[in-house]
């Protein structure tokens, strides 16, 4: 067992990304130094989604600018695809964030392609963020549970996991996204994951 855990927040991106309200970037500036100041040691501050398909988080190239940078905390970004990864590297990021889906409806709702193009789609993203210096986490959606199709196999999660692995991601990020998890499907799923990654390499949402 470790004897640590890391924090990971991602409250500047995945909470706010569902607010209602679309805050000023001063407002997420201003959170996003507080987490660094209170010593979170990581935290995903935006997204490079399309500002069509995320009014909330358009303004990611001035939140970025704006924050203070702590030396000790690392600043990463969701990626989508490679026209995201083009307006987060003029940022510079510590690392990238791409994601995926355990279920094939849920990847064709919300990224609108199936779980195998979006693995293409994630090839150039992770191979150029890596020749640039990046470190890349690779998150799982769904994989304890799928509104549409309920709940997930942890043998298609671990099919996804070792999809990542081959994509050379330095951490798999595995999320209850709709916080279905119980203690047992929990521990199946992350003992198939783990086929793929050490347990030091992998996080839970």
């Amino acid at each position: 067992m470790a004897k640590f855990v890391t924090l990971v927040d991602v409250s500047p991106r995945d909470g706010l990304q569902n607010e209602k309200a679309v805050l000023p970037p001063e407002a997420k500036i201003a959170l996003i130094d507080r987490l660094a100041a209170a010593g979170v040691p990581m935290i995903e501050a935006t997204s490079f989604v399309s500002p069509k398909a995320i009014p909330q988080l358009a303004d990611a190239e001035a939140v970025m600018a704006g924050i203070t940078r702590r030396a000790g905390v690392r600043y990463t970004v969701l990626v989508p695809n490679e026209r995201g990864l083009d307006r987060a590297l003029p940022t510079r990021p510590d690392g990238i964030v791409v994601f995926g889906a355990a279920s094939e409806t849920f990847s064709q709702r919300n990224i609108n392609c199936t779980i195998a193009e979006s693995v293409e789609r994630f090839r150039p993203v992770v191979r150029r963020a890596k020749e640039a210096g990046l470190w890349v986490r690779g998150t799982i959606s769904c994989a304890l549970g799928c509104p549409y199709e309920g709940e997930i196999s942890p043998a298609a999660v671990a099919r996804l996991a070792g999809e990542f692995a081959q994509l050379g991601v330095d951490e798999l990020s595995v999320a209850d996204t709709i916080g279905v998890g119980t203690p047992e499907l929990t521990l199946r799923v992350f003992e198939a994951v783990f086929a793929h990654f050490e347990p030091a390499r992998v996080n839970a949402h």
